[in-house]
């Protein structure tokens, strides 16, 4: 193997609950409850992928359009504020880099992958930063994970992804990489069967590829 491809949300810091709040003030607003079922169908995608579905799923009147911009701007200030690295995300970089090629792959917009690196101060550490903004098919399909693999020069097989959500797992695999499972708080319910490790956290994770590497 000679890269890590990491998901972002989820994966890399603690948005889950960012966007969950978001999401549930904005279905309060319309009188509408936000549901798990919906949450796990928005997981992974573009964001303007997802908010069709919640405009959809709950009925709401409103463009799906003008509904991200009113979510990006609760998000831009949450993730300005209220940023949290999920644990281990220091070590598993620290361990890798310099040694394999480092990306991230997040079905978020240019914007917010700006401010989440440069808040964490760890740009200088990936080769690759992916963004959705260029992506015609949102995960699960596997468009933005094979996007990344020719932008790092490396086939598929030889890059490993780490993704906490189905929809980001099937898309690894659909591309043909090794997919590892950190599944969250949010995601442990979820079949990630497709998955070829489960890992317990970013540090179990980098066991894993410390030992197969």
């Amino acid at each position: 193997m000679k890269a890590i491809i990491f998901d972002m949300d989820g994966l890399m810091i603690d948005s889950e609950r960012l966007y969950r709040q978001a999401q549930h003030d904005i279905a309060r607003q319309f009188d509408k409850i936000m549901t798990e079922e919906i949450r796990m169908k928005m997981m992974g995608r573009k964001p303007i992928e997802s908010l069709r579905l919640f405009v959809k799923e709950l009925d709401i009147p409103m463009d799906p359009a003008e509904l991200l911009e009113k979510r990006n701007d609760v998000m831009r200030e949450k993730l300005k504020n209220d940023l949290v690295p999920m644990p281990g995300l220091t070590h598993i970089i620290d361990t890798f880099h310099g040694k394999l090629k480092l990306a991230v792959c997040t079905g978020a917009q240019e914007e917010f992958l700006d401010i989440v690196v440069d808040q964490l101060g760890i740009r200088d550490k990936f080769a690759v930063l992916q963004n959705s903004d260029d992506i015609e098919n949102g995960k699960p399909h596997p468009e933005i994970y094979l996007k990344t693999c020719q932008r790092l020069g490396l086939p598929p097989g030889e890059c490993i992804v780490l993704e906490d959500a189905l929809n980001g797992v099937l898309a690894g695999k659909r591309a043909g990489c090794y997919v590892i499972a950190v599944p969250t708080e949010y995601t442990k319910d979820q079949d990630f069967e497709a998955a070829d490790f489960i890992a317990d956290s970013l540090f179990d994770a980098a066991i894993h590829i410390g030992a197969s590497h």
